[in-house]
Formats: structure tokens, C-alpha cells, sequence
């Protein structure tokens, strides 16, 4: 997508400025929003044995919208002398130069100062576990320079909302939501990995590191290892958590899509691992139908 598009004759200076801000917060890509609110729902759901108070859905579920598009923002600040060389993100708003490093991080600041309003509505404990979750995202795009594994620390950053979430239905973080967290760090790995695995040659080629390049050809068999760990996490939240059928319903509904994204992804090409990437939506939503329909069926 070009600058150009927003300078259109006609357009207004502001309407177009406004779409560039939309294009780099990813507000026309919602995938990312939603690998985040799964795993943040599943947190709460458990949490309060079924649906969370209504204003603590609201804060969480606002919340992540602005976190993952603070993360957009903070992602491509620091990627914005590589992604002009990388095929999928060379049109990005800070690669082309129609925004500059200093907007960026001033809508940055705007998107965190928001979700740290929200925040402050809660409970003492869940503010101050907001302060680690912006150390985590702020952090995260500049792992890709210095370790393989930034996948698993995308993990940590997009499965944060579960300890909070805890914190802020029960004043306390159990061993459930940090075995939950671990869970979503596993799954997170693994599906970044296929995002990664798009990327790949363009990542050779620029130097940048990732789970994809350090798995090489056995990326496939430590993708299934990965999903297997996931899977293993979660029957154990399940039955720490004590659900019934409909969760594990969920449970093999979410295994068995995961089947199809090794099916689909099996010749690592690039356009069937993107495919698998954002079929992982679906992963998230089956396992969050199954915790939400046993609770709300029993």
C-alpha cells in the first residue's frame, strides 16, 4: 500500500494522515488483535469461573486492542531500516518515509497512555503488572537482532493479559494462569514461527534471526513438537481447572485445525505458512469456546 493512495487529490490533509496512523496500527489487520484477546479471554474465563464483571471484559478487551497496536507502532520503528528490503512490509508507513520515526513514537504514547488509563481502574496488583507488559512489548522488536527466539518472547508479551487478568478478577496470579501463560508462549511460538517462516529468506539476507531460521529444514518437526507441548499445556489447565466436556470438545476441535495447518503448510511455501498463521484465529477461538460453553452449560 502506497502514500500516494492517501494523497489522492481531493483527500484532506488530515483524513490522509489519519489513514496512515490506521495503516500502521494494523487497524486493517485484526489478526494480530485477535491472537491476543484469545489467550486474554481464555485468562479471565478461568479466572471467574465464567464471564469476568463486564467493565474488567471492557478494560482487558479495549486493552488489548491498544497494547497490539502500540506493538505495531514500536515493531516498526525499530524494523524501519529493514522492512524497505523485506517483500511484505516494504510498503509499511515508516519503510516508505510517510511517517516519520517521531510520529511514531508519539502515537506510540498515546496508544499506552490510554491503555495505562484504563489500567489504573483496576486493582493495585494488576497496575503494577501493567508496568512488565510495557517493558515486554516495547522490548520484543529488538530481539529479532540478537537471539533466534523472539518468537517465544512474543509469547510472553501477547500472553501478559493472563497473570493480569487473574490479578484483576482474583487479586492474585495461581499456578493455573501462569501454567495458562506457558501454554500461550508455546502456541505463540509455534504459530510465529509459521509467520517467520514467510520471512525467512528476506531474514538470510538481511541478518535479522528468528525460531524459522534457527530450526532450518527441521522447522516442520519442531513446529509439531511446539503444538504438542501447547496441547499438553492446556489438557493440564484443563484438568487443574476441572472442565467437563465442552472444553475438551474445544480442545480436539482446536487440535484438529492445527492438523490442517501442517496439512496446507507441508511445502513450506510462503503463502500456505501465512495461511497457517492466521488460521490460528480459529486454534484461539476453539479453546476459548470450549472454557466459555463448559462454564456457562454446567
Amino acid at each position: 500500500m502506497s502514500y500516494e493512495r492517501f494523497e489522492s487529490p481531493g483527500t484532506p490533509a488530515w483524513k490522509a494522515r489519519l489513514a496512515l496512523y490506521w495503516q500502521l496500527v494494523r487497524g486493517d489487520r485484526p489478526i494480530g488483535w485477535l491472537l491476543l484477546l484469545w489467550p486474554t479471554w481464555w485468562g479471565l474465563w478461568l479466572a471467574a469461573e465464567g464471564v469476568p464483571p463486564l467493565w474488567t471484559l471492557f478494560v482487558f478487551s479495549a486493552g488489548v486492542w491498544l497494547t497490539r497496536s502500540a506493538g505495531c507502532v514500536i515493531n516498526d520503528y525499530a524494523d524501519r531500516w529493514l522492512d524497505p528490503h523485506v517483500e511484505r512490509t516494504k510498503g509499511r508507513p515508516l519503510a516508505t518515509g510517510a511517517v516519520r520515526g517521531r510520529e511514531a513514537l508519539a502515537v506510540f504514547a498515546v496508544l499506552m497512555l490510554a491503555a495505562f488509563a484504563l489500567v489504573l481502574t483496576m486493582n493495585r496488583l494488576t497496575v503494577w503488572m501493567s508496568l512488565i507488559g510495557v517493558l515486554l512489548a516495547a522490548s520484543y522488536p529488538y530481539l529479532k537482532r540478537y537471539t533466534y527466539l523472539p518468537q517465544v518472547y512474543l509469547g510472553m508479551a501477547f500472553g501478559w493479559g493472563i497473570p493480569m487478568g487473574f490479578a484483576a478478577v482474583t487479586g492474585e496470579v495461581p499456578a493455573l494462569a501462569w501454567l495458562l501463560y506457558i501454554a500461550n508462549i508455546l502456541w505463540a511460538t509455534a504459530y510465529d514461527t509459521w509467520y517467520a517462516m514467510v520471512d525467512r529468506e528476506d531474514d538470510l539476507k538481511i541478518g535479522a534471526r528468528s525460531t524459522a531460521i534457527l530450526f532450518g529444514e527441521m522447522d516442520l518437526m519442531a513446529q509439531g513438537l511446539l503444538y504438542a507441548l501447547t496441547f499438553t499445556a492446556l489438557a493440564l489447565v484443563g484438568e487443574r481447572a476441572g472442565l467437563g466436556g465442552y472444553y475438551w470438545a474445544g480442545w480436539v476441535v482446536a487440535l484438529a485445525l492445527v492438523g490442517w495447518e501442517f496439512w496446507i503448510a507441508r511445502k513450506r511455501e510462503r503463502g500456505p505458512c501465512f495461511r497457517a498463521f492466521l488460521h490460528n484465529h480459529w486454534v484461539g477461538l476453539a479453546v476459548f469456546a470450549g472454557i466459555a460453553a463448559d462454564y456457562a452449560l454446567r
